[in-house]
């Protein structure tokens, strides 16, 4: 990741016809900072560089949000189903692992391969007893990049509003999306 200059932001901020103040309070910092990090006067904590360029980027309406990037139905089980259930499930997807939700709130994961380490014999058991921890959740605002950095350690993310699950995003959708 290459920073940009001050020249850089007082370019991109003049070229969206922003304000330093309209930039600061979008980015949630003083108008004074703004000119002075632009003049070179002072050196900005990473955490706040990135809040500017974010709030630039949203001026430029350049921000990709989860709600752009969702999958809207979200094929899921039940806790209480059957692991049989879940597998027939997965297999009728064509997906290796789906989330476990509870009344729409995320619970766990279940894969192929949680099905394979619990041993021989448990497609009687609910998915509960074998299920993996959940995908991680994210907002409907969350940017791309928060969602790659997740996906990077995680098969999928659950998108939430009010911590019901809305949609959910693989490398997949983002790739997609980005093509």
């Amino acid at each position: 990741m290459e920073l940009p200059t001050p020249q850089d932001l007082r370019e991109r901020r003049t070229s969206l016809e922003l304000t330093q103040s309209e930039l600061a309070d979008a980015a949630g910092v003083s108008q004074p900072l703004i000119a002075r990090i632009e003049g070179g006067d002072v050196d900005p904590r990473l955490s706040t560089l990135r809040r500017i360029v974010n709030a630039l980027e949203e001026a430029a309406g350049e921000v990709i949000r989860a709600t752009d990037l969702m999958n809207r139905t979200v094929i899921s089980v039940a806790p209480d189903d059957s692991v049989r259930a879940a597998v027939d499930r997965m297999e009728a997807e064509a997906y290796s692992q789906l989330p476990v939700l509870q009344n729409g709130i995320p619970v766990g994961s279940i894969s192929q391969g949680d099905v394979i380490h619990a041993g021989e014999n448990v497609g009687n058991l609910p998915v509960s007893e074998i299920m993996s921890e959940s995908f991680p959740t994210v907002a409907t605002d969350a940017t791309v990049d928060e969602i790659r950095n997740l996906l990077d350690h995680y098969k999928a993310v659950m998108v939430t509003d009010g911590g019901e699950t809305v949609g959910i995003i693989t490398e997949a959708d983002i790739a997609a999306h980005l093509s």
